[in-house]
């Protein structure tokens, strides 16, 4: 007779599992005399870079949700934690290759991605195709074993950083806009890259103008079929919006700690400003919650339009908390540290006060899809809504009118 295991009770070996190859981790290899690309590389092999990856490839093959046991266990150890150097790579690039990747360009890139050897940008956003992706027009023409590729990318984060980019261009302009696309991984060091910096009002330049000119992309380096780069691109986006706006902390951390530390410091109790204070402090903890849901949700694989929630919320929401952060410095909120342009290695800029980062918070609401096409997505996908009136979309690419 056999015997079915109780609800559960597969992941709760797999915690302790998990547990268990954290605690042989930081014995074999403690964090304080352990090189940081040595210990992430260990990290890697023993299968705690991303648990819920197949095992050789970073993973163990268990839930994403225990993620949070190595994230935790090792941050109290005191190792290496890469992300914010290296977002796109890890919250992005990492589960594309995945998903869409040879066993060759597994094998060649996730590892570096996650020690931090190979920092990753997004080649996705054009002057003229900015939350309209599909509409972009860089080329790639395809040479023999090679694509030639010209045309320009903007607001690209940390571009100036990255060994490689997530590059989406039109391998097809007689196809519908969203057929006629081809997926690559950019060697960003490659002859005819440009990278130039768009200085922020922030002073930071996290974010650059790519230019691309005759650029030589061998044919290996696609990701998916030719053609079929719309696909592969909305793996990356729904990581991307689960990746901005559903990192969970702790309650009454983040932003709205920092409204709690300024209200704790002003001498008047204003009533009015401590109900704006208390009712962003029951918002930020709703959203926390919505995050925990939207990463147990994306479990079972690639995150669906629902992610796009957290992100919605997360961008509206830290504005808010900032521009009341704004309110109760008072006259202070007007003093601006350093206007000195830098070159962050490290995606948000973050840093310099509250004051620097309210400025930051602007552009939560673009990148990374504007809260208006998240708006589209869950009227659409969500609720069911009938869609925005399109009358681009059965249309060849190359007969519709551009800017």
């Amino acid at each position: 007779m056999t015997t079915t295991a109780a609800p559960g009770a597969s992941e709760r070996r797999d915690e302790e599992r998990i547990a268990r190859s954290v605690d042989a981790l930081l014995a074999e290899h403690p964090p304080a005399s352990t090189p940081e690309r040595d210990f992430l590389g260990a990290q890697f092999d023993a299968g705690l870079a991303w648990v819920d990856f197949p095992v050789g490839l970073g993973g163990s093959g268990a839930a994403r949700r225990l993620q949070r046991v190595v994230v935790e266990r090792l941050a109290a150890a005191g190792a290496p934690l890469l992300f914010g150097r290296n977002p796109i790579g890890y919250g992005m690039a990492a589960p594309t290759v995945l998903t869409h990747g040879s066993e060759d360009q597994k094998c060649r890139y996730l590892r570096p991605t996650f020690t931090g050897e190979h920092i990753w940008c997004q080649l996705f956003s054009e002057p003229g195709a900015g939350s309209d992706v599909a509409g972009l027009a860089t080329r790639a023409v395809r040479d023999g074993d090679e694509w030639v590729v010209n045309g320009q990318k903007v607001w690209t984060t940390l571009a100036h950083q990255a060994r490689y980019g997530m590059l989406l261009a039109r391998s097809d302009p007689a196809a519908e806009k969203h057929k006629g696309l081809t997926y690559f991984v950019l060697d960003m060091h490659a002859p005819g890259v440009e990278v130039r910096p768009l200085r922020q009002m922030t002073g930071d330049a996290e974010f650059n103008e790519v230019y691309l000119t005759d650029v030589r992309l061998p044919d290996a380096e696609r990701l998916g079929d030719a053609g079929d780069g719309w696909r592969v691109a909305i793996t990356t986006l729904m990581n991307e919006r689960v990746s901005i706006g559903a990192t969970v902390g702790a309650r009454g951390t983040g932003a709205i700690a920092t409204a709690v530390g300024l209200w704790q410091r002003r001498a008047d109790k204003d009533p009015v400003l401590r109900d704006r204070l208390t009712a962003l402090w029951v918002e930020s903890e709703v959203h926390r919650l919505t995050s925990l849901r939207a990463a147990a949700n994306a479990i079972a694989g690639t995150p669906g339009p629902a992610g796009s929630t957290a992100k919605l919320h997360y961008a509206e929401l830290n504005k808010a908390v900032y521009e009341l952060c704004e309110t109760l410095l008072g006259p202070e909120g007007m003093l601006y540290d350093d206007w000195t342009m830098r070159r962050p290695d490290s995606a948000g800029g973050y840093g310099g006060g509250p004051q620097r980062v309210f400025l930051r918070s602007r552009a939560n609401s673009i990148e990374g899809g504007t809260s208006e096409i998240m708006r589209n997505i869950l009227g659409e996908r969500v609720l069911g809504l009938p869609g925005d009136v399109r009358v681009d979309k059965d249309r060849p690419w190359s007969e519709v009118p551009h800017s």
